[in-house]
């Protein structure tokens, strides 16, 4: 039942506080209406008073959303500094980026943003080194809201299908052109989402996609993936479903060999674990053989020489290996190692006839080069200290290209030749930062338990460790996913104001492997925050900074991470930056792909141990009454697919109603926009412009 038992205008006196000036001003948060809606967990009564604005459709949330937009936009535009930091960040963010050529047929392909354009346009170049733009994502839209997603090539590089997302959703449509005369071929294929495109020579691709959801298609359950086979020239209607029509699992993906031999299919429930399975395309009524059957290890096929496959696995080996297997026989006992696991964790890339081993050492790149015989050719000398990616290509390239940066170095793009061993300059941006006037450190930290926890502070040279210095601690700590280093505009401008900028790797992610992320899951959930509370400390015992000049921020599973530091710990912290965070841990599997998600959260469903974990730091139920709150500014995409914005929304409207105390709770919709993805340069720049704002306003500068 949902009765509306009350309307409550939440008001505060919050001082607006810029420098040399006394001037107060009162902020009127918009009317959050409270519903009488209850959900029964496990014998425990649970209110959710703002569940209404789960409906993404409802007219009601639209208002919603324009008075709390207003309200946001009303408080930055009285930082007197806000327009001086957003033109510091388009002036350096002026510079020509240019990526990696990949060959495709007769051309090069390449993209390049000459600085400020929204997005980045896709060019080409012949063998006589004639340039001309082949796709400019920037005409696909007035505002520079639809976005180039994928581009894929056939095998002989005549036809391309490529990939867009509207106003940054998940869901995509593909549109097939002939890569010569660039002349659209047939109709676009729609709603396809959490999918590549893999051609199978030049006569169609996979695809992978679910079916159109009842109701919002931001907001509604999707949790049946299948994969799809398009014959070019054929309406999408008929493309057959290759997997998932009767085994019901939520991510599927498909991708051919390059030599066109195989199929390989993996299937989960999950982010993390898959079944594998593989289809000889040379004798396709042999049926698709499973190679892994359960959920328990993550493993995919990278390369193969004839029937003979290489694996990348974590089965028995938490930091990853490649063994190899016949494709006749290519189950789990037939398997030898190839690349044995290490202490550090593999992730490897094949081209040129080669494999590159690439590893992170304590949240830094290391990368060892072998011959298709398992021999170590090298480890190859890097440019420096940071992160490196690329050493991908096809077996005939006779130079492959990577990019190498760290949190002081803008990305260079480097060619590497195999045989060898050398690297050169390909692109160096010029970039109006001078890298010199800072350093970066790492440091090893105790968290609550005692494990030590590597962390990289970043900050000007000859820093004053008086405990005021603006900091922003990030942090991620889930999904296996690594922070390594790497150079960010809107950061460089933090840093050129005095700012210090520190990157804790929690828990959760991927730095050490399997048992890195197995140790911040679930009922260990808790670990992670205490790790990024422990990161928080340290930087204030070593008086780096201080609770009034300390700022926290993450995004989507960091989001979370925000929400419930903040709520744990609210005296922590001066600013809390929450951006399109899983908030509401109680619901969040109840939404588009969600669901998806259990491995690292669990959920309210599973076990009453469950939903009172959940429950105990679920960011939305934990937001007390005459608490005062740190200054609070939540980000979120009004069509966010992924992470639906209702957590935002009723993540703020609780902040809003029990906060006590001057320190301001906003929240920031972009509109027409998503989870992050295909956002516009003038849409980056305005939120990192507005973020730093508030952050510095709220500490007083």
């Amino acid at each position: 039942m949902q009765k509306i038992i009350a309307f409550v205008m939440v008001s505060a006196n919050v001082l607006l506080h810029a420098q040399n000036e006394q001037k107060q001003t009162m902020i009127n948060y918009p009317i959050s209406k409270k519903v009488d809606t209850v959900t029964n967990y496990f014998g425990t009564q649970v209110k959710d008073p703002y569940r209404w604005l789960e409906d993404d459709r409802s007219a009601e949330t639209g208002v919603w959303v324009s008075a709390q937009n207003e309200i946001t936009f009303n408080y930055l535009d009285q930082i007197p500094f806000r327009n001086k930091i957003k033109n510091r960040m388009e002036a350096i963010w002026n510079y020509e980026r240019i990526s990696a050529p990949s060959k495709e047929g007769k051309f090069f392909y390449f993209y390049k943003n000459n600085g400020l354009q929204n997005q980045s346009v896709l060019y080409r170049r012949d063998e006589t080194g004639k340039e001309e733009i082949f796709l400019d994502p920037n005409t696909f839209s007035k505002d520079g809201s639809t976005s180039l997603s994928d581009v894929s090539f056939s095998k002989d590089g005549s036809i391309v299908a490529y990939s867009i997302s509207e106003g940054g959703s998940d869901w995509r449509k593909v549109i097939v052109m002939n890569a010569v005369t660039k002349k659209i071929l047939e109709d676009t294929l729609v709603d396809i989402k959490f999918s590549g495109v893999s051609w199978k020579g030049n006569e169609g691709f996979y695809y992978s996609s679910y079916d159109k959801p009842e109701g919002s298609e931001l907001s509604a359950k999707t949790d049946q993936h299948k994969l799809y086979y398009h014959i070019l020239g054929t309406p999408q209607k008929t493309d057959k479903v290759i997997f998932g029509l009767n085994e019901k699992r939520r991510y599927v993906g498909g991708s051919v060999t390059e030599d066109d031999r195989y199929l390989v299919i993996t299937a989960a429930n999950s982010t993390s674990g898959n079944e594998l399975y593989l289809l000889d395309l040379k004798n396709p009524n042999a049926g698709i053989v499973n190679i892994v059957n359960d959920f328990e290890s993550s493993s995919y096929v990278i390369e193969n020489v004839g029937t003979k496959l290489f694996i990348m696995t974590n089965l028995n080996a938490p930091n990853q290996r490649i063994v190899t297997v016949d494709a006749t026989q290519p189950q789990i006992e037939n398997w030898k190692d190839f690349i044995k696991e290490t202490a550090n964790v593999l992730s490897p890339s094949t081209g040129s006839g080669y494999f590159f081993a690439q590893y992170i050492k304590d949240a830094v790149s290391l990368v060892l080069q072998y011959d298709y015989n398992g021999k170590l050719i090298r480890e190859i000398t890097l440019p420096g200290v940071g992160t490196v990616s690329g050493f991908g290509g096809k077996k005939e390239d006779k130079v492959l290209y990577y990019s190498f940066s760290n949190y002081i170095t803008p990305g260079s793009i480097y060619i590497f030749e195999p045989k060898k061993g050398k690297s050169k300059i390909y692109t160096k941006p010029k970039v109006d930062f001078n890298a010199d006037a800072y350093e970066s450190k790492q440091v090893f930290y105790a968290s609550k338990d005692g494990t030590m926890i590597p962390m990289i502070i970043t900050h000007k040279k000859g820093l004053v460790l008086d405990g005021k210095n603006p900091t922003i601690l990030y942090g991620y700590g889930g999904f296996n996913i690594s922070l390594t280093p790497a150079f960010s505009i809107a950061n460089a401008v933090w840093l050129e104001q005095g700012g210090v900028y520190a990157v804790a790797n929690l828990r959760g992610g991927g730095e050490y492997g399997r048992s890195w992320h197995d140790a911040g899951i679930q009922l260990k959930k808790q670990n992670v925050f205490d790790d990024f509370i422990a990161a928080a400390e340290y930087l204030i015992a070593q008086k780096i900074t201080s609770s009034d000049y300390l700022a926290i921020k993450g995004g989507s599973n960091g989001g979370l991470l925000v929400g419930a530091v903040m709520t744990q710990r609210p005296d922590l912290m001066k600013v809390a930056l929450p951006a399109v965070g899983v908030l509401d841990m109680l619901r969040y599997h109840k939404f588009t792909a969600g669901a998806g998600w259990a491995y690292d959260y669990g959920t309210s469903d599973d076990s009453e141990e469950m939903f009172k974990y959940l429950f105990g730091y679920s960011p939305v139920h934990q937001v007390k009454a005459g608490t005062k709150y740190p200054a609070t500014m939540v980000t979120t995409g009004d069509h966010d697919d992924r992470v639906v914005p209702a957590h935002s929304f009723k993540f703020a409207a609780e902040l809003q109603e029990k906060q006590t105390g001057t320190n301001p709770v906003l929240i920031r919709i972009d509109v027409n926009a998503g989870h992050g993805a295909g956002k516009s340069v003038a849409q980056t720049i305005q939120e990192n412009a507005d973020v730093q704002s508030f952050i510095l306003f709220n500490m007083g500068f």
